[in-house]
């Protein structure tokens, strides 16, 4: 039997076939899923409408279900407000010293790269609210 939440097939199929370092995209419903992340990741659409599913509720399943080293977010152009999501996201990673940011290009060809193993598209309507997860090493 389970021990937490997560109960998505295909999501716990991509996680149990990833390992430490490899990234996990969650990402916002403006998000180019297709070009904007590597070709061989495993795809889950969770937008079943705008505004549904959110990043945060997809970040609090994931985070429950596997240890996550490090978040990486996509930042706005300079001069640009932060965006309020960001504050949730190091509300879900307490552990995590400061979230990793990169700007808009420089976040797609980090999603793009080999290591990204799972592509998690919600609804989510906030702006900047794209997140690369990096698994991390059980404790236990």
């Amino acid at each position: 039997m389970l021990r937490y939440q997560l109960t998505h097939p295909t999501i716990l199929a991509a996680l149990a076939s990833a390992g430490h370092g490899s990234r996990i995209l969650v990402s916002d419903g403006h998000y180019p899923h297709t070009t904007g992340a590597h070709p061989a990741a495993e795809r889950v659409y969770l937008n079943l409408a705008p505004g549904r599913m959110l990043v945060t509720e997809v970040l609090a399943a994931l985070a429950d279900a596997a240890p996550i080293e490090a978040a990486t977010v996509m930042t706005p152009p300079e001069g640009t407000p932060e965006p309020e999501v960001f504050a949730e996201f190091r509300a879900a990673l307490p552990h995590l010293p400061a979230l990793g940011t990169l700007d808009r290009f420089a976040f797609y060809d980090a999603a793009r790269g080999p290591d990204t193993a799972l592509v998690v598209a919600t609804g989510d309507r906030r702006t900047y609210a794209n997140l690369l997860l990096t698994l991390g090493v059980r404790q236990d």
